[in-house]
């Protein structure tokens, strides 16, 4: 089995893990429009079209960044699990707050324990940490541009939530802003 089909495994469970825990989340107070989704949905959907299409048409998408080695297989992998295993972590901290869009639920709760101490979005670090490892698996130039779309998509939805957090909770949303980073962890010296 090669290193890009484990990772597509890895990326399989995840979405059923995902599917799962998505039963269990409070009722919505309040959501985004949908005009607003659109935005950040195109870039994250072009990103996993990418990474994940059978093949391309376009032949530089699919030129070697670098020769495949066991070792670039397997830290592929390794990286690819341990951003999948980020996120769930992250999903499993925010519990019933969770939305697949930006969303306010009733008697939502702002989280800042477990990898929230780090980072203000740490689904997104996780994922795209796991669209990393797979671009390197993956060895193409279409990987790289996946993730680069994926980052885009991320960052987007970020400043929405950013945004309707800040209305949500005010001056402690602010506080928590000012001592995390968003998707990188904010260095402390």
């Amino acid at each position: 089995m090669s290193a890009m089909e484990i990772c597509g495994y890895l990326w399989v469970a995840f979405f059923v893990i995902w599917v799962l825990w998505a039963i269990k989340t409070k009722p919505t107070q309040s959501r985004e429009p949908i005009s607003s989704r659109t935005s950040y949905i195109i870039f994250t959907f072009a990103a996993y079209f990418l990474m994940f299409s059978g093949d391309v048409t376009q032949p530089w998408l699919r030129q070697r960044l670098f020769a495949p080695t066991p070792l670039s297989n397997g830290l592929g992998v390794a990286i690819t699990l341990a951003g999948i295993l980020f996120a769930c972590w992250a999903r499993f901290y925010l519990g019933g707050n969770w939305s697949g869009a930006v969303t306010v639920k009733v008697d939502h709760q702002l989280v800042r324990s477990g990898p929230y101490r780090w980072v203000r979005h740490p689904i997104y670090t996780g994922l795209i940490s796991a669209m990393v490892g797979t671009a390197i698996a993956r060895h193409q130039v279409r990987g790289l541009l996946a993730v680069v779309l994926a980052y885009v998509g991320f960052k987007i939805k970020s400043k929405i939530e950013e945004r309707t957090m800040v209305s949500t909770f005010g001056t402690a949303y602010d506080d928590y802003s000012r001592t995390t980073g968003a998707i990188v962890p904010k260095l402390r010296f």
